[in-house]
């Protein structure tokens, strides 16, 4: 076993987060980690390399076990090189390859039961040598940044002068390069493509280590993973089952229907039980008299044996029901029903946006050249390209946000576009969520907090919460909530299902399909643009400068 967990808990002032978490990882496990925003996937990662401190339970290793963590968010990482980082990442194979020269050396004058030990101890340096891929690793290297299409970057550029997207991957291909004996992973998908998703999927699946990751994408899991660790809202535990995402749904739903009929049966034997008391207890109170004289008292016998009877049926019953009350399976708790949908009427015009010859470049970089379209009143357009292709620029530019070199963008009169930035990084930490949510909205705080539970997305005692104190998927909810509350009639939403817990996806992906007027999403979610597919969107897609826009079947 690599690592073990055992009764870990966890929480933050009075609310708990993990209670009694158990589990263990041994090689060549891949598992993901699965729960509702907010339910401490996040701070479990965070418990594991010590970032948090925990309450109680222990977290061990094995020993000489190396772990790697890719946290949710990217460090800036200052004053580093992408070859800076790509050195220290495979720090430890030097390391490694240093003392396997040493002990070369060693066992060159070394003779008897020294050198034996000295050959034990090359046997297994020179196996995790091997196994991290110590003897390829130049190849690796360019394999990695290959397969993260990130080899175009210059090794002596500085981290910080990257893209969001550009660091993140930077940050996972110096993680894989350092080949740790488990990977901890916290949304590794978010800043990829789909052919960079889709070589990683690949990469983990033939991993030499084990994997614990925390993932929103439901193909990626299906893909990646022999297991999966669900995080439950109601009990904070963790809970594991065998196999993929889809296998993991399929028995979750076995269970959780077994485990309604199971406190359905229960709740009518305490129900007939209750009503036996009631009814026996009643025949013993109406029916007690004393005998009025001899002549009675054989009749009199006979119906105090009766209700001796009845009284014992009453007790036996009474003890039955207190077993039953002192053991009673809890009612399976209710999932968050998301009812989020926008209430924004659509826009009567034919013709929505327009882009005419638009063009915009950042210093001797073209990112639009002689870009042309037009987005109709109910289109659905799936926007995408590889990573700093211009996708979110695109957007800005339609917004106003940024200026075209040339060429125009025309917006109909009456459109309110409503955006949904890639990173939910524009909100005020130190307000609570109803204050974010009820901003430039007028009416009465109740009537906020009312829409606001009735989205489904969060619940009363989240609304004195300062956002500070959310994770970043309820950050990425917050921000969804006040998209709705915009009533907007034209859509723009970059990688709308990032940070989205699994539970809230399938609703919020409604949300967009039923939306009444257009929508252009970026996305790499493959599972979200099969969905699109279905309900005739089209695809453009950015490489170079240039949009192509695909036909329905090229998809």
């Amino acid at each position: 076993m690599l690592l073990t967990v055992r009764a870990l808990s966890k929480g933050f002032s009075v609310h708990r987060i993990l209670e009694n978490v158990t589990f263990t990882i041994n090689a060549n496990d891949r598992a993901g980690i699965v729960g509702p925003n907010g339910v401490g996937k996040t701070t479990l990662l965070r418990l594991l390399v010590g970032q948090e401190e925990v309450d109680s339970g222990s977290i061990s290793y094995a020993p000489a076990t190396e772990y790697g963590y890719l946290s949710q968010t990217t460090p800036p990482f200052y004053g580093r090189s992408i070859d800076d980082m790509l050195l220290a990442a495979v720090g430890n194979l030097k390391r490694l390859e240093e003392r396997m020269r040493e002990l070369e050396q060693a066992m060159a004058i070394t003779e008897g039961e020294p050198l034996a030990l000295l050959m034990q101890e090359y046997g297994t340096v020179s196996s995790r040598y091997q196994d991290r891929g110590g003897y390829e690793l130049d190849y690796k290297i360019d394999m990695i940044l290959s397969g993260l299409r990130i080899d175009y970057l210059p090794r002596q550029q500085r981290v910080e002068t990257l893209s969001g997207g550009e660091k993140a991957r930077v940050g996972l291909a110096a993680l894989l390069l350092q080949s740790p004996d488990i990977l901890l992973l916290d949304e590794p998908t978010n800043h990829l493509d789909v052919a960079s998703m889709e070589w990683l999927e690949e990469y983990i699946a033939q991993y030499a280590g084990a994997v614990l990751m925390v993932s929103h994408d439901r193909q990626f899991l299906n893909k990646a993973v022999n297991q999966i660790f669900e995080i439950t809202e109601h009990d904070h535990q963790l809970k594991q089952y065998s196999g993929n995402y889809d296998a993991y749904v399929a028995t979750r739903e076995i269970e959780r229907r077994h485990w309604l009929e199971q406190y359905e049966r229960q709740q009518e034997e305490i129900k007939e039980l209750k009503k036996r008391i009631k009814v026996s207890g009643r025949q013993v109170g109406h029916t007690h008299r004393a005998a009025r004289d001899n002549d009675k008292f054989l009749p009199y016998f006979f119906e105090q044996n009766v209700q001796s009877t009845i009284a014992k049926n009453v007790r036996a019953a009474q003890v039955q029901l207190e077993r039953i009350e002192a053991d009673a399976l809890e009612k399976p708790p209710e999932a968050m029903q998301v009812n989020s949908q926008f209430q924004g009427s659509g826009i009567q015009s034919q013709v929505v946006i327009h882009l005419d010859q638009l063009c915009k470049r950042f210093g001797e970089r073209t990112v639009l050249n002689d870009v042309n379209a037009s987005i109709a009143a109910q289109d659905r357009i799936i926007l995408t390209g590889p990573n700093g292709s211009g996708k979110t620029t695109l957007l800005k530019l339609i917004m106003g946000q940024e200026q075209p070199g040339s060429g125009s963008v025309t917006v109909v009169a009456g459109a309110r576009i409503g955006y949904l930035p890639q990173e939910p990084d524009d909100l005020d930490l130190g307000k609570t969520v109803i204050e974010t949510y009820r901003r430039e909205q007028i009416g009465y705080e109740g009537e906020h907090i009312g829409k606001l539970i009735g989205y489904g997305l969060f619940r009363r005692e989240d609304m004195e919460k300062q956002v500070r104190q959310l994770s970043i998927g309820q950050r990425r909810k917050l921000e969804i909530a006040c998209l709705m509350a915009q009533q907007p009639n034209v859509l723009l939403l970059d990688e709308p299902t990032n940070y989205i817990s699994l539970e809230m996806l399938e609703a919020f992906e409604s949300a967009i399909m039923n939306f009444a007027g257009p929508v252009i999403v970026i996305t790499h979610d493959r599972w979200f643009i099969r969905r699109l597919h279905d309900h005739k969107s089209q695809r453009w897609e950015l490489t170079d400068g240039q949009l192509q826009i695909r036909e329905e079947e090229e998809f």
